[in-house]
């Protein structure tokens, strides 16, 4: 069975993708496909025009269309700190895995043997992060060390490039099958709690 950690019930919040009341969080409703006030209520929660996103925030830059399902676009991530929340994925680098194209950084496929990551758009950083190593921490204390070979495409997917799965949320860490097996996780589980930071 496979499971994909994109198709949750997300509760979405300001100008996130909905399609019925129940996407939106609060006292927000679905208008034209994007949670927003409620003008019969007056509500004020979201802002009436793009305004600076507040210091250390990441706000959803658009959306994109993938088989009748809406998912959220992000150009950006949280901020990185010595234990950046995020969670872990995994993904199969290997030529003609679920990871779709050749690594970003090397254009090259990779064993799943090996100890190596894909970022989301925004902790990928166009690329700054290509080579370097993060240390990844699960919530059973484990950690490992594993070097960042790609990025997990947060604007872009559904698509040949991107074995037709849709954009990768803002805090993704997408790890091999040896940086899952190193933190004594299973990866059939699909997506989990960790932390990470820079080694």
């Amino acid at each position: 069975m496979i499971s994909s950690p994109f198709l949750s019930t997300a509760i979405s919040q300001c100008n996130g993708p909905c399609q019925d009341l129940n996407d939106c969080d609060g006292q927000l409703i679905c208008i034209n496909g994007k949670c927003n006030d409620d003008p019969d209520l007056g509500t004020q929660i979201c802002p009436k025009s793009p305004s600076p996103t507040p210091s250390g925030s990441c706000q959803q830059s658009g959306t994109l269309q993938c088989d009748g399902q809406t998912y959220p676009t992000y150009e950006c991530s949280p901020p990185v700190t010595s234990s950046t929340t995020a969670k872990l994925t995994n993904n199969d680098f290997s030529e003609g895995g679920d990871g779709g194209g050749p690594s970003s950084c090397d254009g090259q496929y990779h064993s799943n043997s090996e100890l190596i990551v894909a970022l989301s758009t925004g902790w990928f950083s166009n690329g700054s992060r290509c080579g370097q190593m993060i240390r990844i921490t699960a919530t059973n204390g484990r950690s490992v060390t594993a070097k960042v070979v790609d990025e997990c495409d947060s604007m872009r997917g559904c698509d040949e490039e991107h074995a037709y799965q849709p954009p990768c949320k803002n805090n993704i860490v997408d790890g091999s099958d040896a940086v899952w097996t190193a933190v004594g996780l299973n990866k059939d589980v699909g997506i989990v709690d960790v932390t990470w930071s820079m080694a």
